[in-house]
């Protein structure tokens, strides 16, 4: 008597025209020395690979390596299975990229880098917000347990440590772009060289002769936010300066922070002569702030940025900031999950991207 996989199991999905295999067209008989139902799960589970992985193997996908191909094979004919024909349409590799929220250039840029290396090879792309609601997460799980996705790239997402889990038990690759804090999943993580970004940027405004350097700052939960303040201290230590707490204002990457930090800062008895904006956008709503009191950068006020998003050369002045690479990151995002989905190890399990300072128009000599 033949046993099948469930209907909640994954799907299987085929790239050379058969379209994808669902639990109904997908069999499997009994092994004698087992007593029950088997799951794409406990194949994964024999084998010691992930459940995608046992996908590609199912439908002869040729980024497997030899070995583990055996190994599933091995499984796959202990367990009797046959494959029946199917009718749907043609289906492709696909990965989810999940951002907290979509309402930022910084998360465009880092979809063009993502979109480019997936489109190269032949991968779809799913990308979902899920807003650090408990409630968007859980739908995005289910949905992507429905879809089966080869591969997950979360950009500074938190997840419930029980999602975290739900991802590690169903094998899915797994790489976190600038990851908020220490990853809950023995995951590899891609993020850019922000502790020397932030002392780049107060360097520079040091360099002009500013000694009053405020900073409008990122979450501090974020693991970023953290290395762009202490970059910033160690400039300032550098010199033999130290952090004057009242020149530190929060903020949370959007321009609304960056408009009330600069004001908090401005209210100052003694405000800076210069800022360092830990984001571009806030660097844009502290332009903002600046303007409505009549005063000029940098004539009035240096202000340094952190990203390079394209509207900063258009800004009035043009922003210096430092560039990260978004895109880039990306980039080696998905060129990393493909790579774990073929069962091959990054070379790396934490990489961090240059930054570079790109000195425009915003930045001057203190006045007198």
């Amino acid at each position: 008597m033949g046993t099948h996989f469930p209907e909640d199991s994954w799907k299987f999905r085929s790239v050379d025209g058969g379209g994808e295999l669902t639990a109904h067209e997908v069999d499997t008989e009994r092994a004698p020395e087992t007593g029950g139902r088997v799951t794409i799960t406990e194949i994964a589970r024999q084998a010691g690979v992930s459940v995608p992985t046992v996908s590609r193997v199912v439908n002869g996908r040729s980024d497997v390596s030899p070995r583990t191909r055996a190994r599933v094979e091995d499984l796959l004919r202990q367990y009797g299975y046959r494959k029946r024909p199917s009718t749907s349409a043609s289906g492709a590799a696909l990965l989810d990229l999940v951002f907290n929220d979509l309402d930022s250039p910084w998360a465009v840029e880092i979809i063009r880098g993502v979109e480019e290396v997936a489109h190269a090879a032949g991968v779809g792309t799913v990308v979902s917000a899920i807003h650090g609601r408990s409630g968007d997460a859980r739908e995005w799980m289910r949905n992507l347990r429905a879809r089966a996705s080869d591969g997950v790239i979360l950009v500074t997402s938190v997840l419930e440590p029980v999602l975290h889990e739900e991802l590690r038990i169903l094998g899915v690759p797994l790489v976190v772009v600038d990851p908020a804090g220490s990853p809950a999943l023995d995951a590899p993580t891609i993020g850019a060289a922000n502790w020397s970004g932030g002392m780049a940027a107060t360097e520079h405004l040091l360099s002009l002769g500013h000694r009053r350097i405020g900073l409008i700052s990122g979450p501090p939960r974020l693991l970023c936010s953290r290395a762009r303040f202490d970059g910033y201290r160690a400039a300032l230590e550098g010199t033999g300066l130290t952090v004057d707490d009242s020149l530190v204002v929060p903020g949370d990457f959007h321009p609304e922070s960056g408009f009330a930090g600069c004001n908090a800062l401005l209210d100052l008895p003694e405000p800076p002569t210069a800022i360092f904006a830990a984001s571009d956008q806030m660097a844009l709503g502290a332009i903002e702030a600046l303007r409505r009191r009549g005063l000029r950068v940098p004539e009035d006020m240096s202000l340094v940025g952190f990203d390079d998003l394209p509207e900063v050369r258009w800004s009035a002045p043009p922003l210096t900031t430092v560039r990260q690479p978004l895109a880039d990151m990306g980039k080696l995002a998905v060129r990393t999950v493909l790579k774990l989905a073929r069962d091959e190890q990054p070379d790396s399990p934490r990489v961090e991207l240059g930054t570079e300072l790109v000195v425009r128009a915003s930045t001057a000599p203190p006045a007198r």
